[in-house]
C-alpha cells in the first residue's frame, strides 16, 4: 500500500480533439473506415519546433493542457523538483522505422527513441527532476502512476508528470498487418497526468477489472498506454467518484488500481 497522490491537474488530447468530452459515442462508427485517427503534426511558432519529432509536438501540447486544466503556468512545474514518468507502447515506432529504412530523421541512434519524447517535454518546459522511461501499454501506465506515487511519498520530488503518449499513422500498415493484435480505430493520443502529495491509498494489484472498459472503449478507440489516463478524466467528471479503479488489460496481463483521495482539494492533500 502506497500514499496516494492527488491530481492538481490532467490533459488529454487525441485524433478526436481535446478532452474526453470530445469523444464520439461510438468511435468505429466515427471513423467511418478509417484506420487511423491522426493528430497530425502540432503547428508551433519558432525555428526551435522545425526538428522537433511529432511525437514530441504532441507530448508538449498535452503537457500544457494538463497545465491549463490546473489554471497553472510552465513556471509551476519547472525545475528540479518535478519528476518525469513517461509511458508508451508506440510512439517509438516512427523514428525506429525512419532509422531501419534509412528515410532520415534527426535520431542517428535508434535505441534513443524512446527518450526522444521526455527530452522534448524537459527542454521545453523546463522540468529537470527524477525520471523514467517505461515501454507498454495500459497495464504499464497504472504502474507508471505507482512509480510517480512512489517518488513523492519518498520525497525524491514535489510534482510528478505521467505522461502517456501514442502515435500510430507513420505504421499504420504494420498495425493492419498485425491484424486481431490491435483493435480499430487506432486513434492517436496523448495524456498529462500532473499529481501532487496526497494523504489517501494507492494499491496495485494484478486481475481482471472489476467493472470493464468497454464503454470507454467503444467511444475512445485503441489508445494503448493512453487509455486510463483517459478513464481517469472520465471518472473525475462523475457526480459520484468514491475509490477510483483504474483497470488495464492487454497482451495478456490484466492490473488494476485503486486509488483513493484522488480529487481531495490540495489544501486537505498537504
Amino acid at each position: 500500500m502506497t500514499r496516494a497522490p492527488v491530481v492538481r491537474g490532467l490533459g488529454v488530447i487525441s485524433g478526436w480533439g481535446r478532452g474526453t468530452a470530445a469523444l464520439p459515442e461510438d468511435a468505429r462508427a466515427a471513423a467511418a473506415g478509417r484506420p487511423v485517427l491522426s493528430l497530425g503534426r502540432l503547428a508551433r511558432d519558432g525555428d526551435a519546433w522545425r526538428r522537433t519529432t511529432r511525437e514530441g509536438l504532441i507530448a508538449v501540447a498535452a503537457v500544457e493542457a494538463a497545465l491549463d486544466d490546473a489554471g497553472a503556468g510552465p513556471g509551476a512545474i519547472a525545475g528540479a523538483r518535478t519528476a518525469l514518468v513517461y509511458v508508451t507502447a508506440a510512439a517509438y515506432g516512427a523514428s525506429n522505422r525512419r532509422f531501419i529504412e534509412g528515410r532520415g530523421g534527426s535520431i542517428h541512434f535508434a535505441e534513443t527513441a524512446p527518450a526522444i519524447v521526455p527530452a522534448e517535454v524537459a527542454i521545453a518546459l523546463g522540468v529537470c527532476g527524477p525520471y523514467a522511461i517505461l515501454l507498454g501499454g495500459p497495464p504499464t501506465t497504472l504502474r507508471a502512476i505507482h512509480h510517480a506515487a512512489v517518488l513523492l511519498e519518498s520525497g525524491a520530488c514535489d510534482r510528478a508528470l505521467v505522461l502517456a503518449v501514442e502515435i500510430f499513422e507513420e505504421c499504420a500498415d504494420l498495425y493492419a498487418r498485425a491484424g486481431r493484435l490491435t483493435a480499430h480505430p487506432l486513434v492517436e493520443a496523448a495524456a498529462c497526468l500532473w499529481l501532487e502529495p496526497g494523504r489517501g491509498t494507492l494499491h496495485l494489484e494484478p486481475g481482471p477489472p472489476r467493472r470493464p472498459n468497454a464503454a470507454l472503449r467503444k467511444r475512445l478507440g485503441e489508445t494503448f498506454s493512453v487509455e486510463p489516463l483517459a478513464a481517469l478524466d472520465f471518472w473525475r467528471q462523475s457526480p459520484t467518484r468514491g475509490t477510483l479503479e483504474l483497470a488495464a488489460r492487454w497482451r495478456g496481463q490484466s492490473t488494476r488500481l485503486l486509488w483513493t483521495g484522488a480529487m481531495m482539494p490540495l489544501a486537505e492533500a498537504v
